[in-house]
């Protein structure tokens, strides 16, 4: 399905001006119809996942306790 510049921003939080600047850079592949520039929103399905992979793996980051570390002598 193909979104405009303002749609694909809404739908990929980011500030129209940065979405247009993708599109000039060719990071980002559209079509201009004469009127407008319009966007293949399918081509983000692979970002999105990326993007909850990370956000998982930074969870489990979170959640990970902390070693203790082996060079640390008791001088008691």
């Amino acid at each position: 399905m193909y979104k405009t510049i303002e749609e694909t921003a809404i739908e990929l939080s980011m500030p129209e001006d940065q979405v247009l600047r993708l599109v000039y850079e060719g990071r980002i592949r559209s079509v201009y119809d004469g009127d407008q520039i319009l966007i293949n929103s399918g081509q983000f399905s692979t970002y999105f996942e990326q993007l909850d992979r990370i956000k998982e793996e930074i969870e489990i980051w979170r959640n990970t306790p902390i070693p203790e570390d082996i060079d640390v002598k008791d001088e008691d």
